[in-house]
């Protein structure tokens, strides 16, 4: 199954990229597909890129279903292998 998960944007780099981090687990994006992402910001990520920014609120709210319907592991580790 592929997921589009929250993350927070912990850093912006050159290049269109940021690195993301949820739960522990941080990875390397690009969010050329997204504009204006600051740190700090909430991104729903899918295959390494970031697809559309989401507040705070929302990205508590999906998290929490993702995690009672059992799904939030599998989607951190698609996070963190860089799978699709």
């Amino acid at each position: 199954m592929c997921l589009a998960i929250p993350a927070k944007v912990t850093a912006l780099e050159d290049g269109g990229m940021a690195v993301v981090a949820l739960e522990g687990v941080k990875k390397r994006i690009s969010v050329a597909l997204v504009d204006g992402v600051a740190e700090g910001d909430y991104v729903l990520v899918h295959v390494g890129y970031a697809l559309h920014k989401v507040s705070a609120e929302e990205a508590a709210r999906t998290l929490a279903l993702m995690a009672e319907a059992g799904i939030l592991e599998e989607g951190l580790q698609e996070i963190a292998e860089g799978a699709s």
